[in-house]
């Protein structure tokens, strides 16, 4: 069974209600990266067997959590682009985490705390929620309070799946946890608070190992319980955010514009990260650990905007303002007073922090070209027996 159906290509496809313009860019742009994506696709098989995710994060992955988790309101426009409604998650559509799984046919992971889901987790769980980061430890909801949900999860879900209760067979079975998934995306947030309360640059790039050691303690513990397949993704140009572009005020900028610092200490965690996963794979050999450089990939588009049919990379399309960011810190995305922008297809940034459903396909159609990946691995391997 391959892959990619059409029907995949076209949710894929489906990034929003494009201009004219959006459909030069599409021809010229992204449709030459789709038929190389499709070669690629088209060499590797398809899923064996039901695929089961477990992600782990912040905001970029969030499907719903904090909206499930606090009742915090998450309003609208968020998800108009592909939802028409929102749905929890900080777009105009759909996250790089939705793009992945609907790669495998499998259908968006359901935050961890939405009740309202009923026991629809066969495929997994997601456990990201906005505003999480790795430190301090026990404070809802970091990484390891994260983590402590999970085992909590698993251990019903063992519990039940060993009973007569009907809900058994909804339940994901020992092996299912065994072959799953485990996603990391975490750690944005330690860096940029760390920088929002002032700390210099030095104390900000100090922090980074312990953040590491957090990171690498999560894929021990899961590793512990049987988890052998994992997929790592640094963390994203912070410098490059409207947000922080519109909140500091530093002339220490890049030749694209972004805080150079801010990008300077994302890229040393970046690099503690990727050898973090390298000293993994040597330590826990009979686990697979993918190392995703989704930090390339997001600068790239920065960097060659206009290549990709974006007008102004470092403007948000929701928010407040106008040129250059158009972010307001009183008045955010979803909030009265904001205005959005008529076509999110032109924008990367969609509320200052977070990116376009546009934006995401790009990003997630380049992770799963395996070009940005070590070792290069397709996003599938998991669950291609």
């Amino acid at each position: 069974k391959p892959l990619f159906t059409v029907s995949h290509y076209q949710s894929l496809l489906s990034m929003a209600t494009f201009s004219l313009h959006s459909h030069a860019f599409f021809l010229l742009i992204l449709l030459p990266m789709i038929l190389n994506l499709r070669h690629h696709l088209a060499l590797a098989g398809g899923c064996q067997y039901p695929p089961v995710i477990f992600n782990f994060g912040d905001s970029n992955s969030d499907t719903g959590g904090l909206v499930a988790g606090l009742g915090y309101p998450i309003d609208l426009p968020n998800g108009r682009s592909f939802f028409r409604r929102s749905t929890g998650r900080l777009s105009d559509g759909r996250l790089i985490i939705d793009f992945l799984s609907q790669s495998l046919n499998t259908s968006l992971l359901n935050p961890y705390l939405d009740s309202l889901v009923g026991s629809k987790f066969q495929n997994g769980a997601n456990f990201a929620i906005v505003g999480s980061s790795t430190l301090p430890r026990y404070v809802p909801f970091v990484l390891n309070i994260q983590l402590m949900q999970f085992l909590h999860f698993k251990s019903r879900a063992l519990e039940l799946a060993s009973t007569s209760d009907p809900l058994k067979e909804m339940m994901i079975s020992e092996s299912g946890f065994r072959n799953a998934l485990y996603m990391i995306d975490i750690g944005q947030n330690d860096l940029a608070d760390s920088f929002s309360k002032g700390f210099s640059y030095s104390r900000v790039v100090k922090l980074i190992p312990n953040v590491i050691f957090e990171i690498k303690n999560a894929i021990k513990i899961l590793y512990d319980e049987g988890g052998r397949k994992f997929w790592v993704h640094n963390t994203g140009p912070l410098g490059c955010l409207p947000q922080k572009l519109s909140m500091v005020h530093s002339k220490d900028f890049d030749k694209h514009g972004c805080l150079a610092s801010y990008n300077s200490a994302a890229k040393l965690f970046n690099q503690g990260l990727d050898h973090m996963c390298r000293e993994l794979r040597t330590e826990l050999r009979d686990a697979k650990i993918v190392y995703v450089d989704i930090y390339a990939i997001k600068y790239d588009l920065i960097a060659n905007s206009t290549n990709y049919g974006f007008e102004k990379p470092l403007m948000a399309c929701c928010g407040y303002g106008g040129p250059p960011y158009n972010y307001n810190v009183n008045i955010t995305c979803g909030h009265s007073g904001s205005n959005g922008c008529d076509e999110g297809s032109r924008f990367i940034s969609w509320d200052g922090i977070h990116y376009t459903e546009t934006a995401n396909a790009i990003v997630a159609m380049k992770v799963l070209s395996m070009q940005h990946s070590k070792p290069p691995t397709p996003f599938h391997f998991f669950c291609a027996g």
